[in-house]
Formats: structure tokens, sequence, C-alpha cells
């Protein structure tokens, strides 16, 4: 049976405004499929405006946090504008507000009136190789928000460099977390910081 809580990333597109909706628990295996389509929406041509939609968002990890990240700095180079986040559960919030999120995107805490129909995001499979190197992005983005962030995430991302490294001189991936997130990425960094 699968589990109910499972991430799901579902999208709307009217007239160049993209609406990202992130339901469930978003961990590190979704983050395959949401930074494909973050790519694609970016070449997107008639991209105008982003709103990510976190009102049933139960839980999101520090990957996620640097993917939509990403999304801020992307609209920022590309408009000179934020991004919309609607957040309508306050421990989501909290989390966003801790990251510095709110200085790079407007964050609205009300329930989204969105009406267009909602299409589930291509599924990208989680693969081992590019996954290291998408958790490794995603907290370097997250590192570039503020000077507490590039604190909290240093160690972390000299860690997963390291991993990479050494991987690469080995042979051998352990990235991805499965069903367990950054877990299996962030105890193995841990190892290496001490």
């Amino acid at each position: 049976m699968p589990d109910s809580n499972a991430g799901r990333a579902l999208y709307a597109e009217h007239q160049g405004t993209y609406v990202l909706k992130l339901a469930g628990d978003i961990r590190a295996p979704i983050c395959a499929t949401l930074d494909s389509f973050v790519e694609s929406m970016f070449c997107d041509v008639k991209l105008r405006s982003i709103l990510v939609d976190l009102s049933e968002t139960t839980l999101i990890d520090s990957t996620a946090l640097g993917l939509i990240a990403k999304i801020a700095v992307h609209t920022r180079k590309r408009f000179q504008e934020k991004p919309v986040i609607i957040s309508t559960r306050p421990d989501i919030t909290r989390i966003l507000d801790s990251m510095g999120l709110e200085q790079v995107f407007d964050i609205v805490q009300e329930a989204s009136v969105i009406s267009h129909a909602m299409n589930e995001v291509p599924v990208e499979r989680c693969v081992e190789s590019s996954a290291c190197q998408k958790v490794l992005e995603a907290h370097r983005v997250l590192m570039s928000l503020n000077e507490k962030n590039h604190e909290t995430f240093k160690e972390v991302v000299a860690a997963l460099e390291f991993d990479q490294f050494d991987d690469a001189v080995n042979g051998a991936t352990d990235c991805c977390g499965g069903d367990s997130g950054d877990s299996s990425v962030l105890s193995n960094a841990r190892k290496h910081v001490g």
C-alpha cells in the first residue's frame, strides 16, 4: 500500500504563470523530479511568474528547501522580482523563515484560491550518480542565502564534496537516500565532519 503522506509534486500553468504545489513529505528522493521540472520551467520562454504552494506540505527537508530557493535565485536573475510561496501551516512557515526564504520569496499565509486543474509533475527516477550532485547543489544554494545558512551547512557541503571525491576515486555512490530522505546523505556527511 502506498504511503498516503509520500511527497507529490503537482503543477499548473496559465498564461506564463506557473503554480508548483508540493504535498506530503517533500524529501530528497523527490528532488530529481523537482529539479528537472524547475529546469524545464525556466526554459519556457512564456514564463512570467511562479507561485509555490506549500499549503499541503507536511514535512520538507533541506534539499527540497534548496531547490525551492533555486527558484527564487533564477526568478530574481530573470525578472528582478520575488516569486510567491503559499504556506498556511505555521510549522512549515517557521522552517521557511529559519532558512531565510522570506528574504527571497513573498510568503503568503492564506489559503490558495487556485482553480486550474493540477497535473502531476513527471516523475524522474532518483539516480545515485546525479542525486549527490543535486543534494550538494541544493545545499550550496541555501548557503548562499545568508550567513546563518552558510555556517549551518558549510560542514555538510564539505562532507558531501569529500564524498563525491571519495566516490569518484572508489567508484561507489550512496547518496539518493531512498525513503529516508537526506538521512543517509547527512549521516554519511557527518562521519566526515566528526
